[in-house]
Parts: C-alpha cells; structure tokens; sequence
C-alpha cells in the first residue's frame, strides 16, 4: 500500500494514524490499497475472476467546522472526507460469470469520540455520517466498510455476454431465454437496479454538505450544529 500527505505534511499509517489531530490540521493523504488487503471484499470476488487482485485509490481530507457546545459557546469539530475509486470482479448471478464492477465513492464522516456520543449525535444531514474516530484510527477498514457497503444488492451485467446452463434446463425449458428478456426490461425500469459506483443525479454530493459546513458555518443564527 502506498500514501501521501499533501498540505501539513508527513506521511500516514492508513492502518493506525490520529484522525483527530488529521482533521484539526486540515491534512490531506492519498494512497492504493489492494482487494488482497480487504479480505472480506475479496471473499466477494469469484475464484475464476480474471483479477482477483484488483486495486483502489483513496484520497482523504481532514477539516473542523465550528459547532455550539451545550455551554453556549462554539468549538471547532472534526470531520474527515473520502474519496474511493477503482473496480473488483463480481459474481453475475444472471448469467454465473464474473463481470467487473466499478466503484466511484465519496463521503464525509463527523468524527466522535466514542460509541455512545455516536448514538446521542443528532444530525440534521443524512449524508454525513457519525463515526468514532481513534489515535489509532484504521482508514483501510473504513475503506473496505464503504466497499461493501456500496455492493449491488444483485450482482449482474447490463448485458450477461450468454445464458448459464442452468437457465436452459429442467423446468424452465423452452421459457428460459423469454424469462431472460423479461427480466432485463424489468431491470431497466426498475430503479432500484441501479448499481454501486454510478452516478446518481438526484442523491447530494457528501462534499458538497461538508462545502456547504464550511460557508455557512459561521452564519447560521445561534450557530445551530449540522
């Protein structure tokens, strides 16, 4: 795995680095990590995938935003953001054949410091999520969380390239190949088939939340939390 910092420089340790001292410095940080290294997405790849061992960049950015404490008085918070970009092979469950899958990734995280201020954490944005943060904070987990996350409910192709035997046998028969056509058109009309990594015009942007934070921060009357 490799990484790099940007602004306030010095390298990180993406298994084990302080996220809160990250944040407060405004520090930057890139890297790859590869599916080897996650094993629970790499229990998701076929043993006959042309690249079990496929690799993602991320790059992470740390920032604070002024937030009213109980005593009335403001302080600035920790936030972290997340980008994540690459492709691992899936199984189609259409067709049984591996298929490449993309994924295009961005978040943003409010950081806390323990379990329970997580659950008490009232967050008018559902785009942010709530995280517990550590000095020895694991981005490469969070990395492979968001992966799987990020999965398609059912794995296929836009177009599966033939139809598995299985599909063309038994019961099924003569039908199979116009239960196939079937489901395709019920696919593209269906909008819940839409799978991890592509866009999506209509859900907001966690950057743009976390921009959104950042100007109006200052502003908003009684300076209420977000």
């Amino acid at each position: 795995m490799s990484q790099h910092s940007g602004k306030a420089g010095g390298l990180i340790d993406p298994h084990a680095f302080d996220v809160f001292e990250f944040a407060r410095s405004g520090r930057q940080a890139a890297g790859a990590v590869r599916v080897s290294q996650l094993p629970r997405m790499l229990n998701e790849v076929p043993a006959d995938a042309p690249d079990r061992d496929t690799l993602f960049t991320w790059q992470a950015e740390g920032a604070t935003q002024p937030e009213l404490q109980d005593d009335g008085t403001e302080a600035a918070q920790p936030y972290l953001r997340l980008a994540l970009h690459g492709a691992a092979w899936l199984e189609c469950q259409r067709c049984l054949a591996p298929y490449e899958q993309s994924f295009d990734i961005e978040a943003a995280y409010r950081l806390v410091a323990s379990e329970e201020e997580a659950e008490e954490f009232p967050l008018d944005e559902d785009e942010l999520e709530v995280i517990v943060g550590s000095r020895q904070f694991d981005l490469v987990a969070l990395i492979e969380e968001e992966l799987l996350l990020s999965l398609p409910l059912v794995p296929k192709h836009d177009v599966c390239p033939q139809v598995h035997e299985s599909l063309v046998s038994g019961a099924a028969g003569e039908h199979a190949s116009d239960l196939s056509e079937d489901e395709s058109e019920s696919d593209s009309e269906d909008p819940t088939s839409e799978v991890a990594g592509e866009g999506d015009a209509g859900k907001p942007n966690p950057f743009a939340a976390l921009e959104a934070l950042k100007r109006g921060g200052g502003e908003d009357e009684g300076g209420k939390k977000h």
